[in-house]
């Protein structure tokens, strides 16, 4: 007899009809357990009865409805615990209907550009070509996020010891270079210098055998290379090499890489050859300087002044220096991808060219005054149509470009620029805009470079903000890959001390996404943000700030630079 009620018993019994008969006596059929009085003894009082009656078919499977069983000898709740459990019973449904209406309020007032749509309402953004530019003024409300942060990161007395400490390591870094300069161009006159040769033939001469004790061991002979004399017939000498015209340069490029390579350069006035170097990092400590442009007299190859060598006159800040990369075969491959190599001269050492005799600048020809005052005035009208959208402009007109670009060579026809400046309403007189083709295309290709093209027509921020852009952006990319992901840009962002931030309009991660949002509608690899599509969203936000202290502290407050 089953122990475990009379539904158990019933089964048992039917499980022992069927089975029996094969299985023999006292053994069960598989899947049924016979339940031995013997072996279970009777059902304790406190086990509930086992009622099969409750099992039902759910979707095609058998559910046990389980029930919480309570104790029947609990004793009954004091009144002081009913008290208490009253009272946090109507505190919880207070605190509920407060965080309703603060979330409510906080959704009211929070700005459009910075509200979330429900995820089932999230849809993707069409990609540029299925829109106009000028569709949505978000992105400007996202960089007026921007313009608000210009706060001083630091005191006064902070920020003149910080950048006492900059002065101090750039100046040790040029004068790291200056030796290295000096070395390599001293040594290599006097080992390179033919004349050095000339008491070879005394070698021949030497006594290279003592009588009757064989030759003389190697370490007893005169190993040099060659016999070096006190005098040597080069003219190159430390107080000539001394006479110099320090710069600083950058790259004009659309590669990361090659834009934050740090270039130290030199004009020796004895001769008018300059020299160009690269300072580079290896790891925290180590430290190198390597020729990038071989010692040499060299002459502009664009512009009016083709083919004119370069004087001092040539050299202040804001200049463009040209260089034939097929004559410089140690040039990196990403730079010699281009036939021409153009440096901007960032900062240059004003006492020594004023120590020169010839400092005074050259005069300007009618044809290149004429072609400043096409470029200053096509700018001018330009920078008035951007004054209020900048950011917006620059950063989809960066994008659209390259999309209009089908070959990706970066150069465009003159029928396709036109076209995207009138889909910006960025149009130009017909007599400008030919001037301006006509200086750009210098080689008659009917094409040119459109990053090149957009410089002239709207200009360029000047290389005091240029040189933060630059800092904020090699402190993201310390490797130089030339792209930065959208990860490490929202680890480096800093918005703690953001007014909003701390008026508590909005959150950091709002006014962050707000920034990541603006910076991905210009670029064309999800997730990455490459050098020129970083440096566009700050020619943009340039535009819009006319105060160069203000630009620099919005850096100074983000990138902590």
């Amino acid at each position: 007899m089953c122990q475990w009620g009379p539904d158990a018993q019933r089964l048992d019994a039917k499980a022992g009809r069927h089975g029996n008969a094969r299985d023999g006596p006292g053994r069960s059929r598989q899947g049924w357990r016979i339940c031995s009085s013997a072996v279970h003894g009777p059902r304790p009082d406190d086990v509930p009865v086992l009622d099969l009656t409750r099992l039902g078919d759910i979707d095609g499977e058998l559910h046990l409805v389980e029930e919480l069983t309570v104790p029947e000898n609990l004793p009954t709740p004091s009144e002081r615990f009913r008290a208490k459990y009253q009272q946090y019973k109507e505190e919880m449904k207070t605190n509920y209907k407060q965080h309703v209406q603060q979330m409510t309020q906080k959704r009211k007032a929070e700005p459009l550009h910075l509200q979330h749509p429900p995820a089932g309402l999230q849809t993707q953004e069409p990609i540029l070509d299925d829109k106009t530019p000028e569709d949505s003024t978000s992105v400007n409300e996202k960089a007026n996020l921007d313009r608000r942060y210009t706060r001083k990161p630091d005191s006064e007395q902070q920020y003149m010891r910080k950048l006492a400490a900059e002065d101090l390591a750039l100046e040790k870094r040029k004068q790291t270079v200056v030796e290295q300069v000096l070395v390599d161009h001293l040594s290599r006159a006097v080992i390179s210098d033919p004349g050095q040769d000339g008491n070879s033939t005394d070698l021949n001469c030497q006594q290279t055998t003592l009588p009757g004790l064989g030759p003389l061991p190697l370490r007893f002979r005169n190993r040099k290379l060659h016999q070096t004399k006190v005098k040597t017939s080069s003219t190159l000498t430390e107080n000539l090499l001394s006479n110099k015209l320090r710069f600083d340069a950058r790259i004009i490029s659309t590669n990361g890489r090659d834009a934050c390579r740090e270039l130290i350069g030199f004009f020796f006035a004895f001769d008018k050859s300059l020299t160009v170097y690269e300072y580079r990092r290896f790891g925290k400590n180590r430290t190198n300087a390597l020729p990038f442009i071989q010692r040499d007299i060299y002459c502009h190859h664009y512009g009016r002044r083709k083919r004119r060598q370069y004087d001092v006159g040539d050299f202040y800040v804001g200049a463009n220096l040209t260089f034939l990369t097929t004559e410089h075969v140690s040039l990196p491959a990403s730079v010699q991808a281009k036939n021409l190599l153009t440096l901007r001269i960032t900062s240059i050492d004003e006492i020594a060219k004023r120590s020169f005799t010839t400092s005074a600048e050259p005069s300007l020809s009618k044809q290149e005054i004429d072609d400043r005052n096409t470029l200053l005035s096509a700018q001018r009208l330009l920078r008035e149509k951007l004054k209020n959208r900048g950011v917006r402009t620059m950063t989809r007109l960066g994008k659209f470009l390259w999309q209009q670009d089908s070959s990706k060579s970066r150069v465009l026809a003159k029928t396709e620029l036109k076209k995207v400046l009138k889909v910006f309403h960025l149009e130009l007189p017909d007599e400008v805009f030919e001037l301006i083709w006509v200086l750009l295309d210098q080689d008659c290709s009917g094409r040119v470079d459109y990053h090149q093209f957009v410089h002239a027509i709207i200009g360029e921020m000047n290389e005091f903000r240029k040189a933060y852009v630059r800092k904020a952006y090699m402190k993201l990319d310390p490797n130089k890959t030339g792209s930065i992901s959208v990860n490490d840009i929202s680890k480096f962002y800093n918005l703690k001390k953001h007014p909003i931030v701390l008026s508590g309009e909005a959150s950091e991660q709002q006014v962050r996404s707000a920034f990541l949002d603006t910076l991905q509608e210009c670029s064309t690899r999800p997730g990455e943000v490459t050098y020129c599509e970083f440096e566009c969203y700050y020619e943009g936000l340039s535009l819009e700030i006319e105060s160069t202290e203000d630009f620099v502290n919005i850096l100074r407050n983000c990138w902590g630079v």
